[in-house]
């Protein structure tokens, strides 16, 4: 059993990732910055998956075994850099996605350093960072029963921390975890999650990403 914090947890997105890994048996701190409504979230989640997620705020999930960002873009570099001691010598994972509104549409923006998660590794360069979690519908993650099936991206250029978020990934029912490579790939795979969202809007679906050929 591993402990999981996820910052900025009670998002859409923070709220399925938490799910699906307390399904799996981990022990979920669900962080925000406000506490009172990490709690309150965290009580509703409860109803799904019993006490293994409890509400904190995002300075104490950042003390767990494995953090997860699920933070909007715009308040990510703030957050981490807030708690860059606290995630020294942690693998942190982003699932930060860099969007923007565009009509009817969204689109990926473009960064500086190509992609979100690897601002956020300049950012903390003492942690171990890898991107995972970006395409999922978040509707279905946080729903046990919906039938869920999704592969889950891995990047990072730390290839033990990418093999242990493999690893964190097969235990979350519902989820296949596919090793992609380094961080450099960070930026494609960030970027295709606007094409997801954007076909479901279009089509008024939950489609997930599941590559075929794989074992």
């Amino acid at each position: 059993m591993t402990v999981v914090g996820i910052l900025g947890g009670t998002g859409p997105a923070g709220r399925g990732v938490a799910v699906r890994l307390a399904a799996g048996g981990h022990r979920i701190i669900l962080g925000s910055r406000d506490p009172e409504r990490a709690g309150t979230a965290a009580g509703a989640l409860a109803q799904v998956v019993g006490d293994f997620v409890r509400g904190a705020s995002n300075a104490e999930a950042a003390h767990a075994d494995i953090v997860v960002i699920a933070t909007p873009w715009e308040s990510t570099m703030v957050t981490v850099r807030g708690l860059r001691e606290s995630l020294a010598g942690k693998i942190v994972i982003s699932m930060v996605n860099a969007l923007a509104k565009d009509g009817p549409e969204l689109v990926p923006l473009t960064l500086p350093r190509g992609s979100a998660t690897a601002h956020v590794a300049a950012a903390l360069p003492a942690s171990r960072v890898v991107g995972a979690f970006h395409h999922l519908p978040a509707a279905q993650m946080e729903d046990l029963a919906s039938g869920l099936e999704s592969d889950v991206l891995v990047v990072g250029d730390d290839a033990a921390a990418r093999r242990a978020v493999v690893e964190l990934v097969y235990t979350a029912p519902g989820l296949r975890p596919v090793e992609v490579g380094g961080l450099a790939l960070a930026g494609a795979v960030e970027a295709f999650t606007a094409v997801c969202i954007t076909v479901n809007i279009r089509h008024r679906a939950h489609a997930a990403v599941r590559l075929t050929g794989l074992e």
